[in-house]
């Protein structure tokens, strides 16, 4: 088993939550901005059928949804998950980092 550089894993930990946590204080930004544009679109699309104007095929919105919910059930791990798990120690303070900027924000 190698040796742990407890230098470089704080080193790794620190920029990852550095890094998260201004991801995440703009993620919280951003995702605001974007409720707001699919709320007032989602009122404009359900005035414009009550008007006639449009019509929405509410089945083929749902089919869709319905299609990522069955390969979320699949009982296979996503192939990024390893990828994620030999970078754990930066993931971690990313993560770690994303939440409290998320939080913040």
């Amino acid at each position: 088993m190698a040796p742990i550089d407890v230098t470089q894993l704080g080193l790794d930990l620190g920029t990852g939550g550095v890094i998260g946590g201004v991801m995440g204080f703009a993620a919280k930004k951003i995702a605001k901005v974007i409720a707001v544009i699919v709320g007032l679109e989602l009122a404009v699309f359900k005035f414009l059928e009550s008007e006639g104007i449009l019509t929405v095929d509410w089945e083929a919105v749902s089919g869709g949804l319905l299609g990522a919910g069955s390969a979320a059930t699949s009982n296979q791990p996503p192939d990024f998950l390893m990828s994620i798990l030999s970078t754990a120690s930066i993931s971690g303070g990313f993560a770690a980092g994303f939440l409290a900027g998320f939080k913040l924000g």
